[in-house]
């Protein structure tokens, strides 16, 4: 898979090393070449606490609590639609997706409740927000929300990450 897309990972929190960084990388790349976006493009990642993603749900979303990962498309795509060359940054010839935000803490928490490991929620919560930026949506329990499971699962078996 080539490595044509720029996605620096910052954190604000400790145990964000390059091996977690790399994960995150990797299960962003193999979402966007699953989804067919084989253009180089930027996903912009930040890794935080929960009083970080609070803060950040509360100015964004006026929703007054932590969770466990933001997304914050750059454009208003629906699932399989993708941005075309025309999107990208002249001075960068990137498309930017957009950012995500991920609370290290709600990894390490879901991880435990959830009974698997925490690079696997990791990996699924980065999926699930790639999945976002792309269009995909879970507000109904519908088809929506089925056919983004659907991915979601297929996505994590590319990666050889099972529950």
């Amino acid at each position: 898979m080539a490595k044509q897309h720029y996605i620096p990972v910052t954190a604000d929190v400790p145990g964000v090393n390059d091996s977690l960084k790399a994960l995150i990388r990797r299960a962003i790349r193999t979402a966007l070449a699953a989804e067919g976006a084989d253009f180089p493009c930027e996903v912009d990642v930040s890794v935080t606490s929960d009083r970080g993603i609070h803060q950040i749900n509360l100015d964004m979303r006026q929703v007054d609590r932590p969770t466990d990962v933001l997304s914050f498309p750059a454009f208003g795509l629906t699932p399989g639609e993708l941005p075309g060359p025309e999107d990208a940054d002249p001075a960068t010839g990137l498309v930017p997706l957009g950012d995500m935000v991920l609370s290290l803490e709600r990894v390490r928490a879901q991880a435990k409740e959830y009974g698997h490991s925490n690079r696997r929620e990791l990996a699924y919560l980065v999926v699930h927000s790639v999945l976002h930026l792309l269009g995909y949506d879970h507000l109904d329990e519908g088809p929506e929300k089925a056919r983004m499971r659907a991915r979601e699962e297929a996505i994590m078996a590319e990666l050889g990450i099972a529950r």
